[in-house]
């Protein structure tokens, strides 16, 4: 059976390898370094928590409204399900999971120009969702953790983009803004599904749910 459809997709069996695969990779690490901000060694459920919205980042990239020409779209909601990581246990566990999900964004959509571009617009670029963790015990902390995550996870993409990506601008985009052009294509698509995300999460049903999740998931 072919885990890739025709149109370069994922079939049935692709999405149940991959999230499975996410389920390993944050156990498997979970279980040999990750710890909470707090210090202590994350237990079986916090472990199956950070698997599970892992799992879900990893389905909802593929809920794409928009997607750009070269790379990037606005998804549903999929950064958040990394940041959500970030909150509940801190820098140290979400970046792990950020990784871990870098890694599952290269072996959907594999773009390769070098191992530093590689890092730049996977590893380290999700990775840094992992940063929201920094507000976890802070007033509105999943807002501002989200809104700092983001923002670095584009900030990797945009020095990708000097690095790597400038031969492929448009001709038509405008040359007196083309030294902005990787800012202006990256920070488009990330910064649109903030604000959708932002404003989802603002809204006090959801808030509210998203705190019980969050005394739920720090349980041990």
């Amino acid at each position: 059976m072919s885990i890739v459809t025709p149109d370069g997709g994922l079939t049935a069996l692709g999405y149940a390898l991959s999230i499975l695969a996410a389920v390993v990779l944050v156990l498997a690490a979970g279980l040999l370094r990750s710890k909470t901000a707090s210090g202590k060694k994350l237990s079986t459920k916090q472990l199956i928590f950070c698997a599970v919205s892992l799992a879900l980042a990893f389905v909802t990239s593929y809920l794409r409204p928009f997607k750009l020409p070269f790379g990037g779209s606005v998804t549903l909601f999929s950064m958040l399900f990394i940041c959500l990581i970030g909150n509940w246990y801190g820098v140290k566990a979400g970046i792990m999971t950020g990784l871990a999900y870098g890694i599952l964004q290269f072996l959907q959509e594999p773009y390769v120009l070098s191992f530093f571009q590689v890092c730049c617009d996977y590893i380290l670029a999700f990775g840094a969702l992992g940063l929201a963790g920094i507000f976890w015990k802070s007033k509105n902390g999943l807002v501002k953790g989200y809104l700092l995550g983001i923002l670095a996870r584009g900030a990797f993409h945009t020095l990708g983009g000097y690095l790597y990506w400038m031969d492929y601008m448009p001709e038509n985009f405008p040359q007196s803004l083309a030294a902005l052009y990787p800012i202006i294509y990256n920070y488009s698509y990330i910064l649109a599904e903030a604000v959708l995300t932002v404003i989802v999460i603002s809204l006090p049903p959801v808030s509210k749910a998203l705190l019980v999740v969050r005394k739920t998931a720090q349980e041990a």
